[in-house]
């Protein structure tokens, strides 16, 4: 360990829609999966919320983010902002 560029674990990143703002510095971001239904083979859509750290509170209502795992920040936030893909004001 005598390397000053230690390799960290593999971090979750997920794509999402902000569908909540109204914190400070926290976003909502609804996250959906498409998963095959283990019993009746349909092909399901799972959505999941997850609270993010957005520092410079860049994110708004219905852009579309990119977030990553992190520490626990907070008791239900353990995730954090990495960019903006698409914002819905722009468009």
């Amino acid at each position: 360990m005598s390397e000053s560029t230690a390799k960290r674990g593999h971090r979750k990143e997920r794509v999402g829609e902000v569908i909540s703002d109204g914190m400070n510095r926290t976003i909502v971001v609804r996250v959906r999966r498409r998963i095959h239904h283990p019993r009746y083979k349909k092909v399901v859509t799972v959505f999941s919320k997850c609270y993010a750290h957005d520092a410079k509170e860049q994110a708004k209502v219905g852009d579309q983010v990119r977030i990553l795992e992190t520490r626990p920040l907070s008791k239900k936030k353990t995730w954090r902002l990495v960019e903006v893909l698409a914002s819905k004001s722009a468009a």
